[in-house]
């Protein structure tokens, strides 16, 4: 859990770490900045290979941000470490392999429930099976697919940003009460 010297962390996976999740992180840092959680909360992202380590956004990625005012040029890929799973305090996968793939890599129960579906925060697909939750590889597409994927993402954010806030109110509280 976060304390006042440590920041909320939050994680987005998917396979290579160049569309979906650096695209799920930006959205993410900005909407909390707008909630004024910038400052409590660290969002990153990671994919599950290290195909794309150490290659930029995909452009058509990048395009679909910068529409909305969202700059991508420092996202470099990485690949998933295994010692994320005690720094990070919630693990957003962005479809049933990277969910699958974490929860089989999780080291442990703790570790494990920390991963979520990133839109099972999403009220219009909540309910569904984890299945149905995910959001397609937009790299095999066009630009049409890469709004989808911002769409889903952006449907998603709402919920995700009051689950971060409930969290670093939950964390705030039980440090005021240890002291």
């Amino acid at each position: 859990m976060n304390s006042a010297s440590s920041p909320y962390r939050v994680i987005a996976v998917c396979t290579g770490n160049i569309c979906r999740s650096p695209m799920a992180e930006l959205m993410l840092a900005a909407a909390l900045e707008r909630e004024g959680l910038d400052d409590l909360v660290a969002v990153d992202s990671a994919g599950t290979t290290g195909y794309e380590a150490g290659r930029p956004i995909d452009p058509r990625a990048a395009r679909r941000l910068a529409a909305t005012q969202l700059g991508s040029e420092q996202h470099v890929a990485r690949e998933w470490e295994l010692d994320w799973f005690h720094s990070r305090d919630l693990i957003l996968a962005l479809d049933i392999d990277h969910y699958a793939w974490l929860s089989e890599a999780a080291p442990d129960q703790e570790s494990l429930d920390k991963i979520r579906m990133l839109r099972s925060f999403d009220p219009a697909t909540a309910g569904l099976d984890l299945l149905d939750q995910g959001i397609e590889d937009p790299w095999y597409g066009g630009h049409a697919d890469f709004d989808a994927v911002w769409h889903q993402i952006h449907a998603a954010l709402p919920g995700i940003v009051e689950h971060i806030k409930s969290a670093v109110l939950r964390g705030a509280e039980l440090q005021r009460q240890a002291r």
